[in-house]
């Protein structure tokens, strides 16, 4: 699955901090930005990951139709 998201990284201090804007509870931090940038891919691919486990387990024994859906966002 490939995904666009919009990351944004501020100096606060000696720390940067970063969050996907279109994910709340996307967020992370790190002393370089390249760090920050690692920490953040990881916590979205989390994040995604316990989001669909937790869908799955919400409508288990149900009957669903699951497929990809895309959108083109300006």
């Amino acid at each position: 699955m490939l995904g666009q998201f919009t990351a944004v990284y501020m100096r606060r201090g000696k720390w940067y901090v970063g969050h996907v804007e279109e994910i709340p509870g996307v967020n992370t931090q790190g002393k370089t930005l390249s760090e920050t940038k690692k920490n953040l891919r990881e916590a979205l691919i989390l994040v995604l990951e316990a989001n669909r486990e937790l869908a799955h387990q919400a409508h288990h024994g149900q009957h669903t139709i699951e497929e990809p859906i895309s959108i083109a966002v300006e």
